[in-house]
């Protein structure tokens, strides 16, 4: 057995300026907060997030300063708290790009990369301005039909995904749905798992995320909140009130950050 259990600083500190990074999750729900606070304060810059449908994960990392793009389908925090400021901010400013998808160009990017294709044909885009805005190609299909639109492949330098359990070589469990997760760990060059737990053997037909796809692991109790844990914890309404109240002003969002992250110590296993 490959021990790869390691703290969350290190994990995230092997993460270099520039890259693109897939965060798992999908709105409120198992997304790896405590991972993505790990990468505000370490200053991280410069990152491409990578997401079908992001919200405190994604807005945060605008705000913070750490995110130069995001190839979204979607990002915001459902009915009870609106839009994302934060991002909306960093996009109508110019320092923050927004690559916009629809969820499924997403996913279809994320298949090309995993299957090793360049691009995967998606139809379903007629009508759309998308296609033109994204300057996405359409292909004839060579045996006669309709021709599609072909999304380039996206291959995350890292996935960061939270999952309930895991085990010290990587096996993963997820417990309700599993979203893109699956996807992104099969598309990355390189996956950090964060758990609620991490134990000595994960049941082999509960696997979601086998260990050979992943580089490292994290124990980190309470890693999605202020989002959801499916069976574990729901998203802290309260927290995300507060958060969506300061992010609509750069000085609130600043504030936010310097009292409730960069002021906490990095948690994790020898952290």
């Amino acid at each position: 057995m490959i021990d790869k259990q390691t703290t969350l600083a290190e994990a995230i500190g092997a993460i270099p300026d520039g890259a693109t990074a897939a965060l798992g999750g999908n709105t409120l729900h198992r997304a790896p907060c405590a991972a993505v606070h790990e990468i505000v304060r370490q200053g991280k810059r410069g990152l491409n997030l990578v997401k079908t449908a992001g919200a405190y994960d994604v807005d945060l990392l605008c705000a913070a300063g750490c995110a130069s793009a995001v190839s979204a389908g979607f990002v915001g925090y459902e009915t009870p708290f609106g839009l994302a400021p934060a991002y909306r901010r960093g996009v109508e400013t110019g320092t923050v790009e927004a690559r916009e998808h629809v969820c499924a160009s997403v996913i279809a990017g994320l298949r090309a990369a995993s299957q090793g294709v360049p691009f995967m044909p998606l139809a379903g885009m007629d009508g759309s301005d998308l296609q033109a805005a994204r300057g996405f190609a359409r292909i004839a299909d060579p045996y006669g039909g309709p021709s599609v639109v072909a999304i380039p492949a996206i291959a995350p330098d890292v996935a960061i995904l939270h999952v309930q359990q895991a085990d010290r070589s990587g096996n993963a469990r997820i417990d309700g749905t599993r979203f893109e997760d699956v996807l992104m760990a099969q598309a990355a060059r390189r996956v950090i798992v964060t758990a609620e737990e991490v134990v000595d053997a994960v049941e082999p037909a509960a696997v979601a995320i086998p260990g050979f796809l992943v580089n490292a692991v994290v124990e980190v109790p309470g890693g999605a909140s202020p989002c959801s844990c499916a069976g574990v914890y729901a998203y802290d309404a309260e927290a995300l009130k507060a958060w969506t109240a300061a992010a609509r002003t750069p000085e609130g969002a600043r504030a936010y950050i310097e009292d409730r992250i960069l002021a906490v110590a990095g948690v994790g296993v020898g952290a």
